[in-house]
């Protein structure tokens, strides 16, 4: 008796509905009571409800969706990656860290947690692998791991790995974080493209002996972990790489290999991780990687990886629907209805991105630019000098409508921002001012720039953007109601908005000092690492990508910026950066338009996805897999 009662509960957990509860109920009353029917003839009854319970609850619970390919994780990008050197890549990192793997890797969702890897132990001062002084960070190497090829993993393969990265430091690629904290410099060349460091600088940066490596570095360096964990930081095979045809590790002609027009290892990968490079099969737009089988540690759940490279939208959501591919990471804002409340899709919303999207200033745009109309304040132009006076800037910054621009081009799926940094950056003041619209406000600051010359005559001034450049639309939909509001604030104030072929725009914008640009309307800063530094710096120092030719740098804010990148004390760090923001919202640097909001679609049958916000799209598929 205690058998079946037991098995009531058991249905009862089954969710076997009330109707047949109540007849096992009325079955164990008969059971107990002294009626004139056999307790034989009780327990044939019970057992009919059972089965016919059991049955109900298979027929009528949802049956899953039949899971497509079940050995293997297809998702789609919009475009390939452009090498798979890590030494040049800033995208395709997904490919890159799914072959080879790192020292460290950030302890799954945490930005400032970390796990060993390729190392046996994350290096602490506690556990004396940071020196004191934090110049010294030493790994023990992990023992019997191999490289895709049977190549045994030793710590001269780590030293080359970093060195190898230094001497190639290619223009426009991921080197510099390697080379801030052990050089103490953002390029191995000067301005002129000379040769700026030694061999023995490099040398002496990375050493290895039987069991360690050990860094040393020119200044402590708060992120220098994050770095190590990111595509900057994957340990090659020495061997396999001189054979094709990389850095030898010899230094008597390591110039020879600084800057190489071409990646070695462009369409090559060999690596240690839990899954091997296949093949990448450009005519038929699709990227395939396969478990290892011979990994060191836990092996992937799945055999199989692919990435689909499909451009259009109309293609992707049907296999997607379809089931034929598993994960969207790149909805569109215009599409997102269409995937909402669809059977057998999951959506993680509300994940904020470390990335930011401002408008920028420029305090001296060149005299020749075609933007700046006559170059004078007479109503038909603006003067290079412009924005340099700051009650244009607070004008500029109380005529942006904020929120209603947010809901118009993010439909609500973005964040306000004080500063140049997002909210979930460490040092992010929560306190800090923010401005918002405000046309009284804006009218005021106005009559009092360039001591009242510029309400009365007014100003003409025009404004490009890329064609084709990321964003696009939501700038384009910026510059309208900032011209707008402007124009009601004063008729005779007038914002033109220009496209402009691309690559004519980003020579104009990067490439021209000063620059002939008077307002950058869309400044975007995507994380390299989740530290303050990263972003201020782009910013507000004097070499800062959106600040270098802009002039609105000071020695004061570069004497910030130093201290605080290169100081383990978090309490000197909050002071520096709470400074920083201050600064920025004061002086009014640039328009912060929004932290970005993203979102990650995948059908129900993947588990194990989590979100991490520094280098959100960098998936470990090894932790992945397929099933209900």
């Amino acid at each position: 008796m205690a058998q079946i009662l037991y098995t009531f509960t058991l249905l009862k957990n089954k969710r076997v509905n009330s109707k047949h509860i109540g007849k096992i109920r009325e079955i164990r009353m008969i059971w107990k009571s002294k009626s004139a029917i056999t307790k034989m003839q009780a327990l044939a009854i019970v057992i009919i409800i059972v089965v016919a319970a059991i049955a109900a609850y298979y027929l009528t619970r949802p049956t899953p969706t039949l899971i497509k390919n079940p050995d293997t994780i297809i998702t789609t990008v919009y475009g390939p990656p452009s090498t798979l050197d890590p030494a040049f890549a800033y995208d395709g990192i997904v490919q890159i860290m799914n072959v080879y793997e790192t020292l460290i890797f950030f302890d799954k969702e945490h930005i400032d947690r970390f796990r060993p890897v390729l190392a046996t132990e994350v290096p602490t001062i506690e556990n004396g692998l940071i020196s004191p002084d934090g110049l010294t960070y030493i790994f023990p190497i992990r023992k019997g791991v191999k490289f895709h090829n049977g190549n045994p993993l030793t710590p001269e393969d780590v030293e080359y790995s970093f060195e190898r990265m230094m001497v190639c430091d290619p223009d426009g690629g991921p080197v510099w974080m390697l080379l801030q904290p052990l050089l103490d410099r953002y390029c191995t060349r000067d301005e002129n493209g000379n040769i700026a460091v030694s061999a023995e600088e490099i040398d002496k940066a990375v050493e290895s002996n039987a069991t360690h490596v050990i860094f040393h570095l020119k200044k402590p360096y708060p992120a220098f972990l994050q770095i190590l964990s990111l595509s900057v930081g994957v340990i090659l095979d020495k061997e396999w790489c001189i054979e094709q045809g990389c850095w030898p590790g010899t230094w008597n002609n390591w110039t020879e290999y600084n800057n190489p027009s071409t990646p070695p290892l462009d369409t090559k990968m060999m690596g240690t991780g839990p899954f091997k490079f296949e093949k990448w099969d450009r005519s038929a737009g699709e990227f395939i990687i396969v478990r290892n089988e011979d990994y060191w540690g836990e092996p992937a759940k799945v055999k199989r990886v692919v990435w689909k490279f499909i451009p259009e939208w109309s293609t992707k959501i049907m296999m997607f629907l379809k089931g034929d591919i598993d994960i969207i990471a790149d909805v569109p804002k215009a599409y997102i209805q269409q995937l909402e409340g669809v059977e057998g899709i999951v959506c993680f919303k509300d994940l904020p991105l470390l990335a930011i999207i401002t408008m920028v200033f420029n305090f001296n745009i060149s005299s020749t630019s075609p933007y700046i109309g006559s170059g004078k304040l007479d109503g038909e132009g603006i003067p290079p000098n412009f924005f340099a006076d700051k009650y244009v800037r607070l004008g500029f910054a109380y005529s942006f409508p904020y929120e209603e621009y947010i809901q118009e081009a993010y439909l609500g799926e973005a964040k306000r921002i004080a500063t140049c940094i997002p909210d979930n950056i460490p040092f992010y003041n929560p306190e800090q001012e923010m401005y918002s619209l405000n046309l009284t406000k804006a009218e005021e600051c106005f009559r009092k720039a360039f001591n009242g010359e510029l309400w009365e005559k007014g100003f003409k001034v025009t404004v490009p953007y890329g064609i084709g450049m990321d964003y696009e639309e939501e700038t384009r939909i910026a510059l309208e109601m900032l011209a707008e509001n402007l124009r009601e604030v004063n008729p005779k104030f007038q914002l033109i908005i220009q496209g402009v072929e691309l690559t004519t725009y980003e020579a104009q914008l990067y490439g021209e000092d000063p620059s002939p640009v008077p307002l950058n309307a869309a400044a975007m800063w995507w994380a390299d690492f989740a530290d303050p530094d990263n972003f201020f710096s782009g910013f507000m120092g004097s070499a800062g990508m959106y600040s270098w030719n802009m002039y609105f740098s000071t020695p004061y804010i570069d004497e910030l910026l130093a201290n605080g990148s290169s100081t383990l004390d978090p309490e000197v760090r909050r002071e520096v950066y709470y400074e920083l923001q201050r600064i920025y919202h004061d002086e009014v640097l640039g328009i912060p338009l929004v932290q970005l909001i993203g979102r990650w679609y995948q059908r129900d049958w993947i588990k194990g996805w989590y979100f991490r916000p520094v280098w959100e799209e960098v998936v470990l598929y090894s932790e992945l897999e397929k099933g209900y």
